[in-house]
């Protein structure tokens, strides 16, 4: 089985917010890897990573990082794979890694999930994944229809609350 997303990490200390992402890909069956490369302590691993990941077969790249966060745009600078980044959660709660994210320059974009967004990250390299995949299109809508049962379910709950003053 080869990966078609790559996970790729500045710090393991990345993982706890990145399992999440790791969980649904694991959970709608898309093959995946998981690695810890960083822009700043290994600048030519990055780049080696981001140059052969095409020809390895991938088709999309999570990258996370905190702080001046540089990951996902040289990642980004050095493929023509698309590219999502996670914004980690740090010293300016995430901001920080943020801004450094979106703010990528004309020719390398570099997608963008909320800070700690790993779950939407990989659901957005599925959607990306489903348009030519059919049997993942397939996972994906199944698990959209999910999440509308469980609000719907919350919503019943709720109405069987009771309040003096509830009106609904």
């Amino acid at each position: 089985m080869d990966p078609q997303v790559s996970i790729i990490m500045g710090s393991t200390s990345d993982l706890p917010v990145m399992e999440k992402a790791c969980k649904l890909l694991d959970e709608l069956q898309v093959p995946f890897e998981v690695n810890a490369l960083s822009a700043h302590r290994t600048p030519e691993a990055v780049e080696q990573f981001a140059r052969s990941a095409k020809g390895r077969g991938l088709k999309v790249i999570i990258a996370a990082a905190g702080m001046a966060a540089a990951l996902p745009g040289v990642i980004a600078a050095s493929t023509t794979l698309p590219v999502i980044g996670v914004p980690i959660k740090g010293m300016l709660d995430g901001l920080d890694a943020m801004l450094s994210i979106i703010q990528m320059p004309p020719g390398i974009p570099v997608a963008t999930v909320g800070v700690n967004g790993a779950q939407n990250a990989a659901i957005l390299a599925v959607e990306m994944l489903a348009l030519g995949d059919g049997q993942i299109a397939q996972r994906l809508a199944d698990y959209k229809a999910g999440l509308k049962a469980k609000i719907e379910k919350a919503n019943k709950e709720l109405a069987e609350i009771k309040y003096e003053y509830k009106t609904n």
